[in-house]
């Protein structure tokens, strides 16, 4: 009796603690990292980054200066007092009997456009902050997107070691069994258990790879999460179709802001060119007041106006300096314009001569090269196990195989960089 009752009292309990297990809630599984794409980062980086957002402020303050170049002079008022008796005459003194007030205006007149020339010269400057600004979000998204793929690449890199190892991991477990069944010698276990140093080598500096990656894009977008809650996605394999290099080079032209700029600088160096002109000429003044009880020469006038003009002659200061060195300044401009388009052909050639090269050595990696490391490594594996092979042949083998994967992946990033190169040189996005 006291058997069975122990029995059920056990089956009792057991019972009891399924229960409680089954009520309780499961427990919280961690959140899936946010992946992002390409176009989802470039917003946020366009949205957030603290240069691209300083550069935009810069052309509020150029259009803020064509404000100013467009105001009109402002007139002046003038306010003078004469007549006042200052000394006794034939024993009277009447200070305030004949003093009187006069109040005038004057303006100066602007001739030659040199308003209109200041206002468009402003607006030549920011257009020119306008191209700059597209120049510097031009070079920062470069930087971005080799950000990008440099997380791509590390994830590439972190999967082929997880492969890797897993792969090993297995070979570890039929070479146990083998060895337990005397068909292979401890000394050769042990080599292949050393060998697998190798590879968790592999694993983890590709995990301290990709989370240091991660966190330099993170900085590019100025964004403070933390590292393990965000990703990105995106494809992490090369095209085979290029343009002629003539292509690039048109898109170059019409595409490159920093060219762009180059040219508008020609054009406000002209600009101010003409105003330099302008400001070497003279402008008049015009004054007009009225006075009440002021005429000397005409007791009954009590009421006068008068009006004045002013010119200043322009003897020996007619602006000669500024006009000199403004037209200076458009040849100045003018060579660097052309600087600035043979960097842009030097730019375009590079880029795609590097990302030609990337792809001629990633065809036949593809081709020929994945596949054939795969069936060298299978067919000695194959051979060691069934004894027509050497265990240093099995290592080699293996080792080649490890080189070919990575040396593919490494050339993948590199061609997507070299495309990011391509895509800086032209100014848009020719590649994706």
């Amino acid at each position: 009796m006291q058997y069975k009752f122990w029995c059920c009292l056990i089956l009792f309990v057991a019972l009891a603690g399924s229960l409680r297990a089954q009520q309780q809630p499961a427990a919280k599984q961690p959140e899936a990292a946010e992946a992002w794409t390409w176009e989802q980062v470039r917003e946020r980086f366009e949205l957030n980054n603290t240069t691209l957002l300083a550069a935009r402020l810069n052309i509020d303050e150029l259009k803020a200066q064509e404000i100013t170049a467009h105001l009109r002079p402002n007139p002046e008022f003038t306010l003078s007092a004469d007549g006042t008796q200052v000394a006794p005459s034939r024993g009277v003194w009447q200070p305030f009997a004949g003093t009187f007030v006069s109040p005038g205006v004057s303006y100066l007149f602007e001739r030659r456009n040199k308003r209109g020339l200041r206002y468009e010269a402003a607006r030549q400057s920011t257009a020119i902050g306008l191209a700059q600004q597209s120049d510097t979000e031009r070079t920062l998204l470069f930087n971005l997107r080799g950000a990008f793929v440099g997380v791509l690449q590390a994830k590439a890199v972190l999967r082929l070691a997880q492969s890797n190892l897993e792969y090993y991991d297995r070979i570890l477990k039929i070479s146990r069994d083998r060895f337990q069944g005397g068909d292979i010698s401890h000394i050769d276990l042990d080599r292949l258990e050393l060998q697998r140093l190798q590879y968790e080598s592999d694993l983890q500096t590709a995990l301290v790879s990709l989370r240091t990656t991660k966190i330099n894009l993170l900085a590019l977008l100025d964004d403070h999460r933390p590292v393990d809650s965000f990703d990105v996605e995106g494809v992490f394999d090369f095209g085979e179709d290029l343009l002629a290099p003539e292509e690039y080079r048109k898109d170059a032209l019409t595409a490159r802001p920093d060219l762009r700029a180059a040219a508008l600088s020609v054009q406000q160096a002209k600009t101010n060119y003409q105003l330099a002109e302008a400001n070497g000429s003279a402008d008049p003044t015009l004054g007009a007041w009225f006075t009440h009880n002021g005429s000397f020469n005409n007791p009954d006038a009590l009421n006068t106006i008068g009006v004045s003009v002013s010119i200043p002659l322009r003897i020996f200061d007619t602006n000669q300096g500024e006009k000199l060195r403004t037209k200076i300044d458009i040849n100045r401009n003018e060579k660097l314009r052309q600087g600035v388009e043979t960097q842009v052909y030097s730019d375009v050639d590079s880029a795609y001569a590097t990302l030609n090269s990337n792809i001629e050595l990633l065809k036949p990696y593809k081709r020929q090269y994945l596949e054939q490391a795969v069936r060298v490594r299978d067919t000695v594996f194959f051979s060691y196990q069934h004894g027509g092979a050497a265990l240093l042949d099995f290592l080699n083998a293996e080792s080649e195989y490890r080189a070919v994967q990575l040396s593919y992946v490494n050339l993948v990033g590199a061609y997507l960089t070299a495309a990011a190169q391509m895509n800086l040189a032209v100014g848009r996005e020719v590649i994706q």
